[in-house]
């Protein structure tokens, strides 16, 4: 069986089972399954695949037919300039975080020696990236999840700033280590009644801790801010992703915790998707 078949049996699979980007995943997963990039692929559809890596492409292909996300099928995820390891234990990283990415960048010259807090920091792609562009930066990301923590240890010594960054296994609410120039943070901000209205994908394989913002879509949100007001430095920024519809909310409790000078980042959609402010 030639490429080009395979790939068009993969994703009558996928269609059938109402997967949406079904010719994109199936490209994806064949190109996991060969080792090839997507373009040396479509380079060589006419090549003849083997036994063996058939039946790995078809058990992928039966994986995202049960809404399993192309990347835990894969284990990894192409996030602002690389390419993170990422499995069930974090939230697969996303295009719309990336705006929080850019508003740390602007505010950190190429030559600033500032310390970062990352708070829930999942595979460590935000912190990570950040420290990437900003060579004598330092950071600390912790996370609740000791599988987490063990991944962004994995992900900071492969992409080489192991060095500069340490990982912690905790709550915020248990830690008091250091005070910080900068504090950002992509907390579970979707209120439980709407986890079931989630897509699929997300609501059956993402892990729901990294989701899950309470009744009201605050809870970690709230904790997050009260507990920075103590971690960081006067006139320090906290950086922090929110829903599009809790801006007012989000900003009433910044300023409850004595944070000012507050600024809303859109999304590639037009959507609130940051929100920027600084410790007065």
């Amino acid at each position: 069986m030639k490429y080009h078949e395979i790939l068009n049996q993969g994703s009558k699979i996928l269609k059938l089972n109402d997967v949406k980007s079904y010719n994109l995943d199936s490209e994806i997963l064949l190109s996991s399954t060969l080792k090839l990039d997507r373009s040396q692929l479509l380079l060589n559809l006419d090549k003849i695949i083997e036994n063996k890596e058939k039946e790995i492409f078809f058990n992928f292909i039966n994986r995202r037919s049960r809404n399993e996300p192309v990347a835990y099928i894969t284990g990894y995820k192409e996030f602002w300039k690389s390419t993170f390891k990422v499995d069930k234990n974090v939230l697969i990283p996303r295009p719309d975080t990336e705006a929080l990415i850019e508003q740390v960048l602007n505010e950190l010259n190429i030559n600033s020696s500032k310390k970062i807090l990352d708070i829930g920091t999942g595979s460590g792609c935000i912190i990570i990236s950040i420290l990437k562009e900003r060579k004598k930066c330092h950071g600390v990301g912790i996370d609740i999840s000791k599988n987490a923590v063990k991944l962004a240890k994995y992900n900071a010594k492969i992409q080489h700033i192991d060095n500069r960054i340490k990982f912690l296994n905790s709550d915020i609410d248990n830690f008091c280590v250091d005070k910080y120039d900068l504090i950002i943070s992509n907390p579970p901000y979707i209120k439980q009644c709407e986890i079931n209205n989630l897509e699929k994908d997300i609501k059956k394989h993402e892990p729901r801790v990294a989701l899950d913002g309470g009744i009201d879509g605050y809870k970690k949100i709230r904790l997050i801010i009260e507990k920075s007001s103590t971690l960081i430095k006067k006139r320090g920024k906290l950086f922090l992703e929110i829903g599009k519809n809790q801006t007012r909310e989000t900003i009433k409790i910044l300023n409850l915790n004595g944070f000012n000078k507050t600024r809303i980042v859109k999304d590639l959609s037009g959507k609130n998707r940051c929100i920027i402010s600084t410790k007065i």
